[in-house]
């Protein structure tokens, strides 16, 4: 990544494509391309390849569908929402679609830049009040684990692959353990690819019956 942040930005309301840009050109961004559908957007994600997506939720088509789409296709461009929604359904949605920050529209402007690259510095930005609703979320979400013995390097799964691995077993589909685990679809059939590589099966079905024989074992 260079200094300069290269960003996209997706709204269909005209006052914030004038003013949001603006604002970041003060804080060493760069806005690369505007948009005011969810298709302008992923269609301006795919050719401009920014450092970051600035998504309206309510725009035309869902920034919500066009976060999915992004984060799914345009790898290593970072999304985050910019909207006047405060509904917590929104705010799951957009993390399960992808979003790396979920930011309010009568935020400081200022404080605009610096969020964004957080983002690209690893961090998930959100407004204190919606980082207790997140933490909520999770404490209120049961949590099982399978146990694997140690009997290989193989089956030494981290915590979030067996975490992963039991939600398989529970009978969720991709999209349904990236929601409840608040990752990108994309980022859930990496773990997978890896728990059949560490249990040395050809696919899910059998990781599931590995781990619950396993497990029943012990």
């Amino acid at each position: 990544m260079s200094d300069v942040l290269r960003v996209v930005i997706a709204d269909d309301h005209p006052p914030t494509r004038s003013g949001v840009p603006d604002a970041l050109e003060q804080q060493s961004c760069l806005v690369v391309a505007e948009a005011a559908t969810a298709v302008e957007a992923v269609t301006a994600a795919r050719e401009h390849r920014p450092d970051v997506c600035l998504l309206d939720i309510n725009m035309p088509g869902s920034g919500i569908a066009a976060a999915a789409e992004i984060t799914h296709t345009v790898p290593g461009v970072a999304v985050v929402m910019l909207t006047a929604s405060r509904d917590d359904e929104d705010l799951f949605a957009a993390l399960r679609a992808g979003a790396s920050g979920y930011l309010l529209k009568d935020m400081d402007p200022s404080r605009l830049g610096p969020a964004l690259q957080g983002v690209l510095a690893g961090e998930a930005v959100l407004p204190r009040w919606l980082v207790l609703k997140v933490v909520d979320q999770l404490r209120a979400t049961p949590r099982r684990r399978i146990a694997l013995p140690n009997r290989s390097k193989a089956a030494r799964l981290t915590e979030r692959e067996a975490e992963v691995l039991d939600l398989m077993g529970s009978g969720h589909s991709t999209e349904e353990i990236a929601g409840r685990l608040f990752l990108a679809q994309v980022t859930v059939r990496t773990h997978i690819a890896a728990i059949l590589k560490k249990l040395r099966v050809p696919d899910r079905k059998a990781a599931i019956r590995l781990a619950r024989g396993l497990s029943d074992q012990d």
